[in-house]
Protein backbone atom coordinates (compact mmCIF):
# COMPACT_ATOMS: atom_id res chain seq x y z
CA UNK A 1 0.00 0.00 0.00
CA UNK A 2 1.34 3.71 -1.05
CA UNK A 3 2.35 5.19 1.90
CA UNK A 4 1.08 9.11 2.60
CA UNK A 5 3.67 11.35 3.72
CA UNK A 6 2.32 15.08 4.79
CA UNK A 7 5.00 17.86 4.80
CA UNK A 8 4.31 21.30 6.78
CA UNK A 9 6.01 23.90 4.83
CA UNK A 10 7.25 22.13 1.56
CA UNK A 11 6.85 24.60 -0.56
CA UNK A 12 10.55 25.41 -1.05
CA UNK A 13 13.88 25.02 0.64
CA UNK A 14 14.37 21.79 2.98
CA UNK A 15 10.72 20.74 2.30
CA UNK A 16 10.46 20.87 -0.74
CA UNK A 17 13.68 18.82 -1.36
CA UNK A 18 12.09 15.77 1.05
CA UNK A 19 8.57 16.21 -0.42
CA UNK A 20 10.37 15.59 -4.25
CA UNK A 21 12.52 13.44 -3.14
CA UNK A 22 9.74 10.89 -1.74
CA UNK A 23 7.47 11.93 -4.53
CA UNK A 24 10.16 10.02 -6.72
CA UNK A 25 10.63 7.39 -4.35
CA UNK A 26 6.86 6.66 -4.78
CA UNK A 27 4.99 7.89 -1.81
CA UNK A 28 1.92 10.02 -2.16
CA UNK A 29 3.13 13.14 -0.93
CA UNK A 30 1.16 16.01 0.13
CA UNK A 31 2.89 19.58 0.82
CA UNK A 32 1.34 22.29 2.78
CA UNK A 33 1.97 26.39 2.18
CA UNK A 34 0.13 29.51 2.61
CA UNK A 35 -0.39 30.43 -0.53
CA UNK A 36 -0.53 26.86 -2.29
CA UNK A 37 -1.53 28.73 -5.68
CA UNK A 38 1.67 30.79 -6.06
CA UNK A 39 3.02 26.47 -6.45
CA UNK A 40 1.21 25.73 -9.82
CA UNK A 41 4.14 23.38 -10.82
CA UNK A 42 4.71 21.49 -7.56
CA UNK A 43 5.50 17.72 -8.17
CA UNK A 44 3.21 16.61 -5.53
CA UNK A 45 -0.39 18.40 -4.48
CA UNK A 46 -0.26 21.57 -1.85
CA UNK A 47 -3.10 21.89 0.33
CA UNK A 48 -3.25 25.42 2.20
CA UNK A 49 -2.17 25.63 5.63
CA UNK A 50 -1.06 28.40 7.77
CA UNK A 51 0.95 26.69 10.73
CA UNK A 52 -0.07 29.47 13.31
CA UNK A 53 -3.76 29.22 12.71
CA UNK A 54 -5.17 26.01 14.35
CA UNK A 55 -8.27 25.45 12.32
CA UNK A 56 -6.27 26.04 9.16
CA UNK A 57 -4.51 22.95 10.38
CA UNK A 58 -7.45 21.01 11.23
CA UNK A 59 -8.73 22.02 7.83
CA UNK A 60 -5.39 20.95 5.94
CA UNK A 61 -5.44 17.56 8.00
CA UNK A 62 -9.20 16.91 6.73
CA UNK A 63 -8.42 17.75 3.63
CA UNK A 64 -5.18 14.75 3.30
CA UNK A 65 -7.96 12.35 5.14
CA UNK A 66 -10.66 13.33 2.72
CA UNK A 67 -8.54 12.33 -0.64
CA UNK A 68 -5.96 9.74 0.88
CA UNK A 69 -7.98 8.17 3.95
CA UNK A 70 -4.78 8.10 6.20
CA UNK A 71 -1.64 9.72 7.21
CA UNK A 72 1.39 7.62 8.09
CA UNK A 73 4.43 10.08 8.20
CA UNK A 74 4.07 13.77 9.21
CA UNK A 75 6.99 15.73 8.38
CA UNK A 76 6.80 18.98 10.38
CA UNK A 77 9.08 21.39 8.58
CA UNK A 78 7.49 24.92 8.79
CA UNK A 79 9.63 27.02 10.71
CA UNK A 80 11.09 30.32 10.55
CA UNK A 81 13.90 32.30 12.18
CA UNK A 82 14.58 35.07 13.80
CA UNK A 83 17.44 36.73 14.90
CA UNK A 84 18.73 39.95 17.48
CA UNK A 85 19.75 41.12 20.71
CA UNK A 86 16.87 40.03 23.21
CA UNK A 87 16.92 43.45 24.19
CA UNK A 88 15.91 44.90 21.11
CA UNK A 89 13.26 42.15 19.70
CA UNK A 90 9.38 43.23 20.07
CA UNK A 91 8.17 41.12 22.47
CA UNK A 92 4.81 39.80 19.81
CA UNK A 93 7.85 39.26 17.35
CA UNK A 94 9.04 36.99 20.01
CA UNK A 95 5.62 35.12 20.32
CA UNK A 96 4.59 35.08 16.73
CA UNK A 97 7.95 32.68 16.27
CA UNK A 98 6.91 30.66 18.98
CA UNK A 99 3.58 30.35 17.47
CA UNK A 100 5.34 28.71 14.14
CA UNK A 101 8.47 27.00 15.11
CA UNK A 102 6.57 25.64 18.16
CA UNK A 103 2.89 25.87 18.89
CA UNK A 104 1.98 25.09 14.92
CA UNK A 105 3.90 21.49 15.75
CA UNK A 106 2.05 21.06 18.64
CA UNK A 107 -1.01 21.63 16.66
CA UNK A 108 -0.06 19.42 13.65
CA UNK A 109 0.52 16.07 15.93
CA UNK A 110 -2.50 17.08 17.78
CA UNK A 111 -4.53 16.89 14.60
CA UNK A 112 -2.79 14.12 13.17
CA UNK A 113 -2.33 11.73 16.04
CA UNK A 114 -6.05 10.20 16.17
CA UNK A 115 -6.01 9.05 12.93
CA UNK A 116 -2.54 7.19 13.79
CA UNK A 117 -4.66 5.85 16.58
CA UNK A 118 -6.86 4.42 14.47
CA UNK A 119 -4.56 3.49 12.20
CA UNK A 120 -2.33 1.75 14.88
CA UNK A 121 0.60 3.23 13.52
CA UNK A 122 2.52 6.52 12.43
CA UNK A 123 5.56 7.92 11.99
CA UNK A 124 6.10 11.52 13.34
CA UNK A 125 9.23 13.46 12.20
CA UNK A 126 10.04 17.09 13.92
CA UNK A 127 12.24 19.41 12.01
CA UNK A 128 14.19 21.35 15.10
CA UNK A 129 17.58 22.68 14.62
CA UNK A 130 20.87 22.04 15.96
CA UNK A 131 20.65 25.76 17.23
CA UNK A 132 18.76 24.06 19.44
CA UNK A 133 20.77 22.50 21.17
CA UNK A 134 22.40 25.34 22.62
CA UNK A 135 22.01 29.39 23.33
CA UNK A 136 23.12 30.89 20.75
CA UNK A 137 24.03 34.69 20.72
CA UNK A 138 21.75 37.23 18.86
CA UNK A 139 19.75 33.95 18.06
CA UNK A 140 18.49 32.88 21.16
CA UNK A 141 14.82 32.54 20.32
CA UNK A 142 15.34 30.69 17.51
CA UNK A 143 16.88 28.36 19.55
CA UNK A 144 14.79 28.60 22.77
CA UNK A 145 11.59 27.72 20.13
CA UNK A 146 13.35 24.92 18.45
CA UNK A 147 14.52 23.11 21.91
CA UNK A 148 11.23 23.37 23.22
CA UNK A 149 10.36 21.25 20.29
CA UNK A 150 13.19 19.03 20.93
CA UNK A 151 11.96 18.07 24.50
CA UNK A 152 8.20 17.85 23.09
CA UNK A 153 9.28 15.03 20.99
CA UNK A 154 11.08 13.18 23.46
CA UNK A 155 7.42 13.41 26.05
CA UNK A 156 5.47 12.84 23.14
CA UNK A 157 7.25 9.82 22.06
CA UNK A 158 6.66 8.42 24.85
CA UNK A 159 3.31 9.20 25.39
CA UNK A 160 2.04 7.69 22.30
CA UNK A 161 4.36 4.61 21.73
CA UNK A 162 1.57 2.17 23.05
CA UNK A 163 -0.42 2.60 19.80
CA UNK A 164 2.16 1.65 17.42
CA UNK A 165 3.13 5.36 16.76
CA UNK A 166 6.89 6.38 16.58
CA UNK A 167 8.15 10.18 17.30
CA UNK A 168 11.87 11.53 16.31
CA UNK A 169 13.53 14.79 15.61
CA UNK A 170 15.63 16.28 12.87
CA UNK A 171 18.25 18.85 13.53
CA UNK A 172 19.69 20.14 10.72
CA UNK A 173 23.11 22.38 10.48
CA UNK A 174 23.07 25.31 7.77
CA UNK A 175 21.76 24.29 4.63
CA UNK A 176 21.34 26.13 1.96
CA UNK A 177 17.65 28.03 1.55
CA UNK A 178 15.99 31.08 1.78
CA UNK A 179 15.53 30.93 5.20
CA UNK A 180 17.70 33.71 5.42
CA UNK A 181 15.24 35.92 3.50
CA UNK A 182 11.97 34.92 5.73
CA UNK A 183 13.61 35.37 9.28
CA UNK A 184 12.77 38.06 11.17
CA UNK A 185 16.11 40.12 11.43
CA UNK A 186 16.20 42.67 14.60
CA UNK A 187 17.35 46.06 12.81
CA UNK A 188 20.90 47.14 13.36
CA UNK A 189 20.23 50.14 15.20
CA UNK A 190 22.94 52.52 14.97
CA UNK A 191 24.14 53.93 18.08
CA UNK A 192 23.15 50.88 20.06
CA UNK A 193 25.10 49.26 22.54
CA UNK A 194 25.17 45.91 20.78
CA UNK A 195 25.41 47.59 16.64
CA UNK A 196 28.93 46.18 16.70
CA UNK A 197 28.67 42.55 17.43
CA UNK A 198 24.96 41.90 16.09
CA UNK A 199 25.94 43.39 12.81
CA UNK A 200 29.20 41.08 12.53
CA UNK A 201 27.28 38.18 13.61
CA UNK A 202 24.15 38.62 11.41
CA UNK A 203 26.34 38.83 8.39
CA UNK A 204 28.14 35.47 9.04
CA UNK A 205 24.82 34.06 10.12
CA UNK A 206 23.33 34.69 6.36
CA UNK A 207 26.95 33.79 4.94
CA UNK A 208 26.42 30.04 6.49
CA UNK A 209 23.09 29.58 5.01
CA UNK A 210 24.03 30.79 1.83
CA UNK A 211 27.27 28.45 1.81
CA UNK A 212 25.48 25.36 3.59
CA UNK A 213 24.53 22.13 2.95
CA UNK A 214 22.81 20.62 -0.28
CA UNK A 215 18.63 20.48 0.85
CA UNK A 216 19.50 16.96 -1.26
CA UNK A 217 21.08 15.60 2.29
CA UNK A 218 18.43 16.16 4.59
CA UNK A 219 15.83 14.73 1.81
CA UNK A 220 18.00 11.25 1.78
CA UNK A 221 18.32 11.35 5.51
CA UNK A 222 14.39 11.74 6.21
CA UNK A 223 14.03 8.65 3.74
CA UNK A 224 16.25 6.35 5.20
CA UNK A 225 14.86 7.44 8.77
CA UNK A 226 11.53 6.32 7.24
CA UNK A 227 12.71 3.12 6.54
CA UNK A 228 14.14 2.22 9.77
CA UNK A 229 11.99 -0.18 11.83
CA UNK A 230 12.73 1.93 15.50
CA UNK A 231 13.83 5.27 14.69
CA UNK A 232 16.35 6.75 16.71
CA UNK A 233 14.82 9.80 19.01
CA UNK A 234 17.41 12.29 17.92
CA UNK A 235 18.95 12.79 14.47
CA UNK A 236 21.27 15.56 13.75
CA UNK A 237 22.43 16.65 10.11
CA UNK A 238 25.07 18.92 8.81
CA UNK A 239 28.80 19.81 9.08
CA UNK A 240 31.02 18.08 11.03
CA UNK A 241 31.92 20.95 12.84
CA UNK A 242 28.35 22.07 13.59
CA UNK A 243 27.32 18.22 14.92
CA UNK A 244 30.41 18.33 17.13
CA UNK A 245 29.59 21.27 18.66
CA UNK A 246 26.47 19.26 20.17
CA UNK A 247 29.12 17.08 21.91
CA UNK A 248 31.73 19.53 22.92
CA UNK A 249 28.52 21.40 25.15
CA UNK A 250 28.04 17.81 26.95
CA UNK A 251 31.82 17.02 27.96
CA UNK A 252 32.73 20.66 28.35
CA UNK A 253 32.53 22.91 31.66
CA UNK A 254 29.50 25.44 30.99
CA UNK A 255 31.63 28.72 31.19
CA UNK A 256 34.48 27.13 29.23
CA UNK A 257 31.79 26.21 26.08
CA UNK A 258 30.46 29.95 26.17
CA UNK A 259 34.17 31.37 26.06
CA UNK A 260 34.43 28.87 22.50
CA UNK A 261 31.30 30.61 21.25
CA UNK A 262 31.98 34.10 21.98
CA UNK A 263 35.88 33.14 20.30
CA UNK A 264 33.70 32.35 17.61
CA UNK A 265 31.01 35.09 17.02
CA UNK A 266 33.62 37.61 18.04
CA UNK A 267 32.25 38.73 20.96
Amino acid sequence: MQQVVFITGASSGIGKAIGTYLHEKGYRVFGTSRYPERYPHSVFPLVALEVRDVSSIQAAVANVLAQAGRIDVVINNAGVGITGPLEEIPTEEIRQNFETNLFGPIEVMKAVLPQMRAQHSGLIVNITSIAGYMGLPYRGVYSASKGALELITEAVSMEVKSFGIKVTNVAPGDFATNIAAGRYHAPVVPGSAYASTYGKTLAAMNEHVDSGSDPLEMAQAIYTIMQAKQPKLHYKIGAFMQRFSIVLKRVLPDRVYEKMLMKHYEL
